[in-house]
């Protein structure tokens, strides 16, 4: 196989786009993450008053944990699977969101490379036929 259709094949396969997919996601969360910095230093004074009540609170649900632990412990196979299955079943959702959101990141910017390409054409064209080079006149023989 050409080294063309290894590259179309791998760039229409579904990995391919949920890749990009996720890729897009991650500058999108990235673009918001001076937002969230700005807003969490506003809480810094807020954030060390929660910090000096958590060993009281750890102590607290320590004893409630160990209260319910052998509950716990009696549904934790059933438990397990039920989360194992759900864990699955979201993972294939966000596989596919990931796949559609690839898919219009790369039309888009095929789109938009392809008009590029275009404009580029059609310059270039009109710049060929604005500069043709003018033919040497014939000089009479003596």
């Amino acid at each position: 196989m050409t080294l063309t259709t290894e590259v179309k094949k791998i760039t229409e396969s579904k990995p391919f786009y949920a890749v990009a997919g996720a890729g897009d996601y991650a500058v999108e969360k990235l673009r918001e993450l001076p937002d969230q910095l700005q807003k969490l230093q506003a809480r810094r004074g807020e954030l060390r008053e929660t910090a000096k009540d958590i060993p009281v609170k750890a102590r607290e649900y320590a004893t409630t944990f160990q209260d319910k632990a052998e509950a716990v412990a009696k549904d934790f196979p059933s438990k397990a699977r039920e989360y194992a299955d759900t864990a699955a079943s979201r993972f294939t959702e966000l596989y596919e969101e990931l796949a559609v959101r690839g898919r219009k990141i790369v039309s888009k910017v095929s789109g938009e490379a392809a008009m590029e390409l275009e404009e580029v054409s059609k310059s270039a064209g009109a710049a060929s036929t604005e500069r043709k080079p003018s033919r040497p006149r014939a000089t009479p023989k003596a």
